[in-house]
Formats: C-alpha cells, sequence, structure tokens
C-alpha cells in the first residue's frame, strides 16, 4: 500500500502539470483576445476621426487628427495548485486539491497628435500618380477613386485651348464635364478595356570605344545594356526607362518607343499629382475620345469636399454623356454623410459633435457609401509621412 507521502507527492504533481497546461492555455486566450480588442479599437478611432473631420469640414472648423503611436500591453495569468485535508473527522484522512488563478492586464496606449511636418505631408500634399496605380490594380472602380482624389481635369482641345474643369458643384459646367468623363472611364473599366500603366520606353545613346575603361563600366555602365559596334568602335549604350503614369483605353506597349517618349515628356510636364489622361478612337471606349490630364487632391481636400458636399457645396446628379454606354452605378454624392440630431438607429459607426451624430449614408442594395467610405480609410492609412514624431506625445496607462 502506498504512504501517505507518496500520495501526496503524486497528488501535487498532477495538480501541478494540470495547471501549467491551463495557465498556458489561459494565457494564449488572453493574448487574442487583447491583440484582437487593440485592432478594433484602432481601427473604430481611425474611422470616427474620419467623420469627426468632415463635420468639421463642413462647418469650415481646423481639422485635427491624433495617431496611435505605440501600444504596450502586458498581460500576467498567475495559477497556484496544492492539495490539502478535508474536514472527515475521525473516519479517516482524505485529501483534496486547493486550486487558484489570477489575470491581469496592464496596457500602455501613446497617442500623438499630428502637426508640424506630418501634418503637412500626410494630409496637405497631394497624392501622386503611383498610388492611383496602385488602388486600381487592388480591384477599385475608376469613378468611386477619382471622384474622391481627382481636383479637376484639364482637356486639350481642338483649338488647341485647354479647358479646365473642376470637380466641384461650385463649378456647375466643369464638374458635368467631370463626372460625365469619370463616367465614361467607368464603362471602359466595366469592358476590362481601361489600362492605368505606367509608360515603358528605352533611352539609346552610343559611347566611344575609347571610353569605356573597365572604371568608367563599373560605376557608370554597368546597370545599363552594352552592345559593341565593331565598325563604328563604339557602344550602343540602352536603358530602360519606368516613366509617367497614363490612364488610356489602349495598352500602351502597342505604340512605338518615339510616342511612348513623346507621351512621358508631356507628363513629365507636369506635377507628379497629374495623371495624363489618353482616350483614342479606334479603341473601347473611343466614341468619345479625349486627351489631357487629371490632377490628384490632397487628402484634406477629399475631407472638405465631403464635407461642403453636405450643405455648402452640395453635389447633384448629372447623367452620362451620350455616347457613354450604361454604367451599373452613378449616385450624385461620392461620398454622403449623415447629419442627425438622433444617434442612427442600425448604425455600426456614428460620432457626436456639436449635438449632432455623423455616419455613413445607410444605403439598400449596392452599397456605393460603405465602399467610398472603406476606400477613404484605405487612402488615410496610404497617405505618405516621412517625418519624424516630433510633437508632444500622451500615454495613457489603462
Amino acid at each position: 500500500m502506498r504512504s501517505p507521502r507518496f500520495l501526496f507527492a503524486a497528488l501535487v504533481g498532477v495538480f501541478v502539470g494540470v495547471m501549467a497546461t491551463v495557465s498556458g492555455c489561459a494565457s494564449k486566450v488572453a493574448l487574442d483576445h487583447a491583440v484582437i480588442a487593440y485592432d478594433t479599437a484602432t481601427a473604430d478611432s481611425v474611422s470616427k476621426q474620419l467623420l469627426l473631420n468632415i463635420a468639421r469640414a463642413r462647418y469650415d472648423q481646423p481639422m485635427h487628427f491624433t495617431t496611435i503611436s505605440n501600444i504596450a500591453a502586458t498581460y500576467r495569468f498567475t495559477a497556484n495548485a496544492g492539495v490539502g485535508g478535508a474536514l472527515t473527522g475521525n473516519n479517516g484522512d482524505l485529501l483534496v486539491p486547493l486550486i487558484g488563478a489570477s489575470a491581469e492586464e496592464n496596457p500602455t496606449i501613446s497617442i500623438s497628435p499630428m502637426q508640424g511636418e506630418e501634418f503637412t505631408q500626410r494630409l496637405l500634399t497631394p497624392f501622386q500618380e503611383q498610388r492611383l496605380t496602385l488602388l486600381l490594380r487592388q480591384g477599385y472602380d475608376v469613378d468611386s477613386l477619382l471622384r474622391l482624389m481627382g481636383a479637376e481635369i484639364r482637356l486639350d482641345e481642338e483649338s488647341g485651348n485647354v479647358t479646365v474643369n473642376h470637380n466641384r458643384p461650385s463649378d456647375h459646367a466643369g464638374y458635368v464635364v467631370y463626372r460625365r468623363v469619370m463616367a465614361h472611364l467607368s464603362a471602359i473599366q466595366d469592358r476590362h478595356a481601361l489600362y492605368v500603366e505606367p509608360l515603358h520606353f528605352q533611352i539609346v545613346w552610343t559611347v566611344p570605344e575609347s571610353t569605356m575603361t573597365p572604371e568608367a563600366f563599373a560605376s557608370t555602365y554597368k546597370d545599363f545594356s552594352l552592345e559593341y559596334e565593331p565598325e563604328h568602335h563604339d557602344y550602343r549604350v540602352t536603358k530602360r526607362v519606368n516613366g509617367r503614369v497614363m490612364i488610356s483605353n489602349y495598352d500602351p506597349s502597342v505604340l512605338t518607343n518615339e510616342e511612348r517618349v513623346r507621351l512621358h515628356a508631356e507628363a513629365d510636364e507636369a506635377p507628379a499629382n497629374d495623371v495624363l489622361l489618353d482616350i483614342r478612337p479606334g479603341h473601347i471606349g473611343g466614341e468619345y475620345p479625349m486627351h489631357g490630364r487629371v490632377r490628384l487632391r490632397s487628402f484634406h481636400e477629399i475631407l472638405t469636399f465631403i464635407g461642403r458636399g453636405m450643405n455648402e457645396e452640395p453635389e447633384f446628379d448629372v447623367p452620362p454623356d451620350a455616347r457613354t454606354p450604361v454604367i451599373g452605378e452613378n449616385p450624385a454624392h461620392a461620398l454622403e454623410i449623415a447629419e442627425t440630431q438622433e444617434a442612427p438607429a442600425g448604425s455600426d459607426l456614428s460620432v457626436k459633435w456639436r449635438n449632432n451624430y455623423y455616419s455613413v449614408r445607410a444605403q439598400s442594395g449596392y452599397q456605393w457609401n460603405a465602399k467610398a467610405f472603406s476606400l477613404l480609410y484605405q487612402l488615410y492609412q496610404m497617405s505618405v509621412s516621412t517625418a519624424e514624431q516630433t510633437g508632444p506625445a500622451i500615454t495613457i496607462a489603462k
């Protein structure tokens, strides 16, 4: 028969093993819960800040963003186990387990107001053409993108003049033209014929054989293609260039190298937030030809456009051009935000400011507004920020 001391040691070993397993499982569950909770809270915080700043823009108030710069969460789970004697009177000894556990969460969150150079680069600097290309490759609709991101379109006329059409309802005639161009681009995209790609071309020049020393090759020409031409005693140097982005209804690779060079030079005369537009006859969508440039906004301008659209400059319906095929969606608003005195029923996301509630306008059927707000969130995350945080940071210990 086993001795009481042996049984006691065996029970302690079993309980310690069980509690170690339970502790490991519990800590993993707690960690998963904490990560998901912080992720959800951060996403909701950004979304509410977007709504809040749209409300500020609606009343011409200064915008302000606060970023979460760091989250350090410590989670401690402790457990103890043992055995003790039960109260059995004179009927013998009975060993029973004694188990205890405790959990402690200690998060520290650092938030920083966006200001100075970071504010300039993230909010006031216009988006560059590469951002447009990246988003379209993710499957976003070109009309939804450019109705938010686009500031104006400059179209070349047959007379040689250039017309500037602003994406602002206050410029009634220009706004109508802008909307109709976007609707036409959407129709081309619906037929899988819209290209938004950089212009690739080659630059070729010759270098005398006498100047092509090993040192010159290692320092200057090692990344170029070289072809020796013995009859001329020189080298033919070729450099492949990834040029400016162009929106077209044809594949730019079908053009000659000289034409791609010319289009790149034309695009390169404009700032980096201008995108060359070239819709030609003879291709899908060519029934409405156009040539010009689309100018992209900054993120601050996008929020101002949405805020002013609530009252000061409301958008309005614009039917597509008669030459444009039928398109699926062409709502009046690029993104419609609701302003109500009561909390919106059934809305998962809203923010209160100045006694009013602001939320994304609910829709039945195709969720244009929800998709546009998701795009707005994505644009905020993509806004360029290379400046280090120099302003004061606020640390909150829960």
